[in-house]
């Protein structure tokens, strides 16, 4: 079976469980059709770049697929029909990555980073007209 990475954008005003009921519905059907989805990254709502049908939002998620094409092609014409899907694209790979992926890498890494900063803001020295007073 060909391996491939397949990233989806769903309308903004629907919610975060709506977004995992659509990846489970499209889930059933590579599996009725003999592939399997081995990871699944919600990557949540981000800004869009430019406006896809008066969406400036979007919900992303990352999946790894292993199926054959027939099971790719059937998922991608149900999500053309889909009216909650606005885009979706899928990439042939030579293997999956089970690492998280550079998206989830930021994410940790802002994370990281907040939870290091003093609580209360930043701390400041005396301010330049208070220095000269003095």
């Amino acid at each position: 079976m060909a391996l491939y990475e397949h990233v989806v954008l769903a309308r903004q005003d629907i919610s975060t469980q709506q977004v995992e009921a659509l990846i489970e519905q499209f889930k059933t059907v590579l599996e009725e059709n003999g592939g399997k989805i081995s990871k699944i990254e919600p990557w949540g709502l981000r800004t869009l770049t430019y406006r896809i049908n008066k969406n400036r939002k979007a919900h992303y998620v990352l999946m790894n697929v292993d199926a054959p094409h027939a099971a790719v092609a059937e998922m991608e014409r149900q999500m053309g029909l889909n009216e909650d899907i606005l885009r979706f694209m899928t990439v042939r790979v030579d293997e999956l990555d089970e690492n998280p992926s550079a998206m989830m890498q930021k994410k940790d890494r802002d994370d990281r980073r907040r939870s290091d900063r003093p609580q209360g803001g930043r701390e400041r020295g005396p301010r330049r007209n208070e220095a000269a007073a003095e």
